[in-house]
């Protein structure tokens, strides 16, 4: 089962959101009433520092409000979160096609029921990343600005091998369709784990974990099929 391990940077920023939620609770205690059972004494009020918690591992650091103010992670996209954004928006497309053979050459029912599956998670995402493209601009910027053309997308069946698979029926499709669906999800998951490691866009990041999380665990299925 291929396991993911969270890159330093996730780490980090974890510990920075960690950070800024405390400075949000301290602000809040300053603004109340210093009467009470909530209210601060005059030492701490003094100090104003947060306790952020640490990586895992190691122990929680003492910070000044402002210190924490600025380990708060930038959320502003970066290239590697648009280019993410465009590249899986097609990816997923010829997933859908993929899928959309299935129902009138598949023998295999259980072959049936996964691209059933399969169609019905990555047509939100798709809908899911156009909507962040738009929201955050970057359906103004070309994809070929980027310079990445299919080809260089892991994963992706050539036009031979779709032409294949829509000649196959019965048992041989099933076979070939899930050969080319595993090395598919294969690339889904290794475009992810690069935005990830890349990216700065914490909504792209949490597409690209749910990405990884859910075709790893088909790739696993379909081996097994």
């Amino acid at each position: 089962m291929l396991v993911r391990r969270r890159s330093p940077r996730i780490r980090r920023s974890a510990v920075a959101v960690a950070a800024a939620v405390a400075v949000l609770a301290l602000g809040a205690c300053d603004s109340g009433d210093d009467e009470g059972a909530g209210a601060k004494s005059p030492a701490d009020r003094a100090t104003g520092v947060v306790v952020a918690p640490g990586k895992p591992g190691e122990p929680a650091r003492t910070l000044s409000a402002e210190e924490a103010r600025k380990a708060v992670p930038d959320n502003t996209p970066n290239a590697a979160d648009f280019t993410y954004a465009r590249l899986m928006i097609t990816h997923h497309g010829q997933a859908l096609v993929m899928t959309g053979l299935v129902q009138d050459r598949a023998e295999s029912d259980a072959v049936k029921r996964l691209a059933a599956r399969i169609a019905a998670a990555q047509k939100p995402e798709i809908g899911a990343m156009e909507g962040w493209l738009e929201n955050n601009g970057g359906t103004r910027q070309k994809p070929d600005q980027e310079h990445h053309g299919h080809g260089a997308m892991p994963g992706m069946a050539t036009e031979a091998q779709l032409a294949q698979l829509r000649a196959a029926k019965g048992p041989a499709f099933d076979e070939l369709f899930l050969k080319l669906m595993v090395v598919h999800h294969q690339g889904a998951v290794t475009m992810a784990t690069d935005a990830l490691s890349d990216g700065r866009n914490i909504q792209i990041g949490e597409m690209a974990k749910d990405v990884i999380a859910q075709q790893s665990v088909e790739i696993n299925r379909m081996r097994s099929m």
